[in-house]
């Protein structure tokens, strides 16, 4: 009789499964489905000689993947307009078996953190048994926390400190004026808790990752997924998009002084898109035509510790590419004494600052009145993610010790 092996049934969100299915007639043709409810994945295999189909060995005849990819089933889950439920693995006339990823893994405390005009939340692993590394870890322009993101390097060997700065209770209501010193205090809060110290963003996070660590030398460990080494315009209020880039407004200010940045452009492509209600590439709200103000550029150069620079070839969210090769650029021209590498994945699109292994088929996500285009092909955004997230957690274990 046929029966479905999946090892684990139980792992952290960033932790691979091997899905094995024995007993088959040899040559059979079968169809491995994945279903979240919400969500489906299928890929149609042919038994090997023994009887088995591997997925780990194993490639799809056809399906929402292509290749072999152990994992393929798991990021090419596609919307089916239902609602979530419970993650279920199935193969006709062999039942079904249910699996759980795990955004808090086993062995990870949560706790709020309320204090000192901070807004976020503490991860680290429980009874650690002596002092571990602290992690610093943002969001970017939808601003609230990245739990997930800290849970999971909590389970990794880290006391991570997902932290908010804008949008939540608390907190401005905006990505404008955001005080860097308010990053000084939670470096204070985590090192009470901690060793050596990193911080890692996506996107804007990103951004003001390479800020903060330029700024506070307690920093020993930066990465920028998808970000900029260029200090870029606020997002201000506006019922659109539009009346969002209109408004003139600094991302963040030091000692009461706004920061000089590279200011938005709306050319016509990017306003007839945004009109015609098409996916708007916001790329094209940066004109890097006419160079980078000198002005506007983050000093990474005074980081005192390694940097790790992350792009996508194929970013519609903005051109990380050519933002972080600002920053690598300063690095280069100033001998920077750490380690410090700039990773592009040419066919990824602006996705791939989160843990791996989640849905990246979404080419498209919701914006302030519009639909933003991220860009890129779902096979390359996956694997570049897995990627990502892999260089991250080794680099700083390596940066930081464990």
């Amino acid at each position: 009789m046929a029966e479905i092996l999946v090892n684990p049934q139980i792992a952290p969100l960033d932790q691979p499964v091997d899905i094995v299915v024995v007993g088959l007639p040899p040559g059979d043709e079968v169809t491995v489905q994945l279903s979240t409810g919400d969500r489906a994945s299928h890929g149609v295999f042919t038994a090997d000689e023994r009887g088995v189909v591997d997925l780990t060995r194993h490639a799809p005849r056809e399906g929402t993947y292509r290749g072999v990819d152990p994992m393929g089933l798991f990021w090419s889950l596609e919307r089916t307009g239902g609602k979530p439920g419970p993650m279920c693995l199935s193969v006709e006339g062999a039942g079904e078996v249910e699996l759980k990823r795990l955004t808090v893994p086993e062995g990870v405390e949560r706790v709020e953190v309320r204090e000192n005009g901070l807004v976020g939340t503490l991860f680290a692993p429980e009874d650690d048994g002596g002092e571990l590394p602290g992690v610093i870890v943002l969001g970017g322009s939808e601003g609230g926390l990245h739990e997930t993101d800290a849970a999971l390097l909590a389970a990794h060997g880290f006391v991570a400190f997902a932290l908010g700065y804008f949008g939540m209770k608390g907190l401005p209501e905006r990505l404008v004026d955001i005080p860097l010193e308010y990053f000084g205090t939670a470096i204070d809060y985590l090192s009470e808790r901690s060793g050596e110290i990193g911080v890692i963003g996506g996107s804007r996070g990103a951004e003001l990752a390479l800020l903060i660590g330029a700024t506070f030398p307690q920093v020993r460990a930066v990465v920028s997924v998808v970000g900029s080494g260029v200090v870029t315009q606020g997002i201000g209020p506006g019922a659109n998009l539009l009346q969002k880039l209109s408004y003139e407004a600094a991302s963040w200010t030091w000692k009461g002084e706004p920061l000089p940045y590279l200011p938005y452009y709306v050319s016509g492509e990017l306003r007839s898109k945004i009109v015609n209600d098409e996916p708007v590439p916001l790329r094209l709200a940066f004109d890097l035509s006419d160079g980078i103000p000198e002005d506007t550029e983050i000093r990474v150069e005074n980081i005192v510790g390694g940097v790790l620079l992350i792009s996508s070839g194929h970013d519609d969210g903005w051109p990380s590419t050519e933002l972080s090769e600002a920053a690598m650029r300063r690095l280069k021209d100033h001998e920077h004494p750490f380690p410090f590498e700039h990773v592009v994945y040419p066919e990824a699109g602006h996705l791939i600052a989160a843990p791996p292994y989640r849905p990246a088929t979404d080419v498209t996500y919701p914006g302030p009145g519009v639909t933003f285009s991220g860009g890129g092909v779902p096979h390359a955004t996956a694997h570049a993610q897995e990627n990502a997230w892999k260089r991250t957690v080794e680099f700083l274990q390596e940066q930081l010790g464990t």
